[in-house]
C-alpha cells in the first residue's frame, strides 16, 4: 500500500494545481451565485475525479492488467504510453505559453447555477484531456497493483482528496473568511489565467516523466 500511495502522490498533486479549476473557482466565488455556484463546481469536481479515477481502476482488472504480485507487462506498457502523452501535452502547452487570452467558457461563469456548475466541475476533472490523463495513470497504479476492493478503495479516496484539494480549499477558505480573502484570490485569479499555459506545461512534464518512468521501471 505504500508504495501505490507513493506512486499516486505525485499524480494527485498534478491534478490539484492545474490552474484552470481554481481559476474557475475562483472565479465562482466571485460571481453573482458565489455560494451555490462554488460548493456546485467543487462537487462536481471531485465526483469527476473519483469516476474517472475508479474507471481506469476496473478497466484494469477487467483485462487482467493486475496480478497478485505487483504490475505486469500489460501495465507498465500502459504507463509508458500515458506518460508519452502526457509529456506531448507538455510540449502542446508550452508552445501556447504566451497565450494568455481568458477562455471563453470562464468569460460565462458569472451567471452559472448550481446543478451548471455541478456539470462543469466533473467536467473540467473526469472530461479534460490532462486531467484524465492523470486519473487514468492513477487508476491504472492502483488497478494494477493487486490490492484488496478495501485497499482500493482507501488509495482512491486518497488520491481523490489530494487531487480535489486545492479547489476544496479555495471553496472553503473564502465560505470561513470572505472579507480576507477576496482581495488574495482576485490577485491569484489574475496570475493563474496569465500563466496557464506555462504552468500546466510543467506539470504535465513533470507528471509525464514520473508516469513514462515507472512505465520503463515495470518492464
Amino acid at each position: 500500500m505504500g508504495t501505490v500511495i507513493g506512486d499516486l502522490l505525485p499524480l494527485a498533486v498534478g491534478v490539484a494545481i492545474s490552474p484552470i479549476p481554481i481559476v474557475a473557482a475562483i472565479l465562482m466565488i466571485l460571481s453573482r451565485h458565489a455560494s451555490a455556484a462554488a460548493g456546485g463546481f467543487a462537487l462536481g469536481w471531485t465526483l469527476g475525479i473519483v469516476v474517472a479515477t475508479e474507471v481506469f481502476i476496473v478497466l484494469a482488472s477487467v483485462f487482467g492488467i493486475s496480478s497478485d504480485t505487483g504490475p505486469g507487462t500489460a501495465a507498465a506498457w500502459i504507463k509508458i504510453v500515458l506518460g508519452v502523452l502526457l509529456l506531448a501535452l507538455a510540449f502542446v502547452q508550452w508552445r501556447q505559453r504566451a497565450d494568455t487570452a481568458t477562455p471563453g467558457w470562464m468569460r460565462g461563469l458569472d451567471e452559472l447555477t448550481a446543478a451548471k456548475a455541478v456539470g462543469l466541475g466533473a467536467l473540467l476533472s473526469g472530461v479534460n484531456p490532462k486531467n484524465l490523463l492523470l486519473c487514468a495513470s492513477a487508476g491504472v497504479v492502483i488497478g494494477s497493483a493487486g490490492l484488496s476492493a478495501g485497499g482500493q478503495v482507501v488509495a482512491l479516496v486518497v488520491f481523490t482528496v489530494i487531487a480535489a484539494a486545492s479547489v476544496l480549499a479555495v471553496v472553503l477558505g473564502y465560505a470561513l473568511a470572505a472579507d480576507r480573502l477576496r482581495d488574495v484570490l482576485t490577485r491569484i485569479r489574475a496570475w493563474l489565467e496569465a500563466s496557464n499555459h506555462m504552468v500546466m506545461a510543467i506539470v504535465l512534464l513533470v507528471m509525464g516523466a514520473v508516469v513514462f518512468g515507472k512505465g520503463l521501471g515495470g518492464l
